[in-house]
C-alpha cells in the first residue's frame, strides 16, 4: 500500500499533463483505479498541493509567487497588473485562453523577486512593465512551452520544444 501511495505524485504529474493541464474528478478516479487506492486518497494529494489544478486552465499557467520577498518586492503590484493586462483573475483564465492566473508559495528564487513559474521556466525580476510584457510576449508566440535554461544554452538534452 506504501509504494502505491509514493506513485501517486508522479501519475498524478503525468495525468495533469496528458488530460489538458488539470485533473477532473473523472482523472482523479482513473488515478486512483489504476493505482489501486481510494478516490478520496487521490482527492486529499490533489487538493491539498496548489501545483495540481482542479478546474481547465489557460495554454500558460503563471504562477505567481507570493511570500514574504516577493511581496515587498511587488509581487501584489505584479498580480494587478497581469490581472489587468490579460483579462485574468488570480484563480481565473484570460478570455483569449492564453493565461491563467494562480498565486503560490514560495519559489525559492528570492534573489530575483518578484518571480513567476510558468511549467519549468522561472521568470525573474518582474518588477517593471517591460520585463512583465516580454514575459507575455515570449509566452504568447510559443507554440507548446518555454524553451528551458540548459536548451538554450545548447547543451546536450533529450527534451524538445513540445
Amino acid at each position: 500500500d506504501d509504494r502505491k501511495k509514493s506513485t501517486l505524485l508522479p501519475v498524478l504529474h503525468i495525468a495533469q499533463a496528458e488530460f489538458g493541464g488539470w485533473v477532473s474528478p473523472e482523472v482523479q478516479d482513473l488515478v486512483a483505479e489504476t493505482l489501486g487506492l481510494r478516490p478520496i486518497e487521490v482527492y486529499e494529494v490533489s487538493t491539498f498541493y496548489t501545483m495540481f489544478n482542479l478546474k481547465p486552465v489557460g495554454k500558460h499557467v503563471l504562477e505567481i509567487c507570493r511570500t514574504g520577498p516577493c511581496m515587498l518586492r511587488g509581487s501584489d503590484e505584479l498580480t494587478a497588473h497581469l490581472e489587468r493586462i490579460t483579462g485574468a483573475t488570480v484563480g481565473g483564465t484570460s478570455p483569449d485562453g492564453h493565461f491563467t492566473l494562480k498565486e503560490v508559495e514560495c519559489l525559492a528564487a528570492c534573489g530575483f523577486a518578484p518571480v513567476v513559474q510558468v511549467r519549468e521556466k522561472y521568470y525573474e525580476s518582474l518588477d517593471t512593465e517591460a520585463n512583465v510584457n516580454a514575459m507575455l510576449d515570449e509566452l504568447r508566440g510559443l507554440v507548446h512551452r518555454p524553451i528551458l535554461p540548459w536548451e538554450e544554452n545548447g547543451l546536450p538534452t533529450s527534451l524538445q520544444n513540445n
